[in-house]
């Protein structure tokens, strides 16, 4: 295989791929590779408007957005059509987890079908500080969990310095 052959014509524009370079000889091997990479790029590319932009979606289930404030941290999760039963919320050593569990169920007895779905979800966020577990307070409200976690008074050092002694290397018999 030639380095031509890596080379991604019409990627990200509508410029045909040439069918073959000038100077190779047709290789049906060749053009399956091509072929195989045009479908790939096609598929791929349409992700975020085609018909799998749903499960794509799905991948960062729930939306969160963490804020950091001069009181602590400011946690919000997008959790449409849940109730505050339906979620769970944990922190240990400095990682909070967001859990829970999506039902939904539909029946027509007219038409004679009854679509079921079910999901589970969880999220773990590493904290960016230290803070006070126990003084965790969290609010649902419309679809939005909301959880405020002040600032530890005992942060633990994020770093320490390590002194350069300016002094010969040390050596070391082998």
């Amino acid at each position: 295989m030639s380095v031509r052959d890596l080379i991604p014509w019409g990627r990200g524009t509508n410029a045909p791929v040439p069918s073959r370079m000038r100077d190779e000889p047709a290789s049906p091997f060749l053009t399956l590779h091509r072929e195989m990479n045009r479908l790939f790029d096609e598929v791929f590319s349409g992700f975020s408007t085609g018909a799998l932009a749903p499960a794509m979606r799905g991948l960062g289930w729930p939306s969160v957005e963490v804020v950091e404030t001069e009181q602590g941290l400011r946690v919000s999760a997008e959790l449409p059509g849940l109730d505050e039963k339906d979620v769970e919320l944990f922190i240990e050593d400095g990682i909070l987890t967001l859990r829970g569990e999506k039902r939904s169920e539909t029946s027509d007895k007219e038409r004679g079908y009854t679509e079921r779905s079910y999901g589970r979800f969880e999220r773990s966020i590493a904290l960016p500080l230290a803070v006070e577990e126990d003084k965790a307070e969290a609010s649902f409200k419309n679809g939005v969990l909301s959880v405020v976690l002040p600032r530890s008074a005992k942060s633990p050092e994020r770093g320490r310095r390590i002194a350069i002694n300016g002094g010969t290397p040390q050596t070391t018999a082998h």
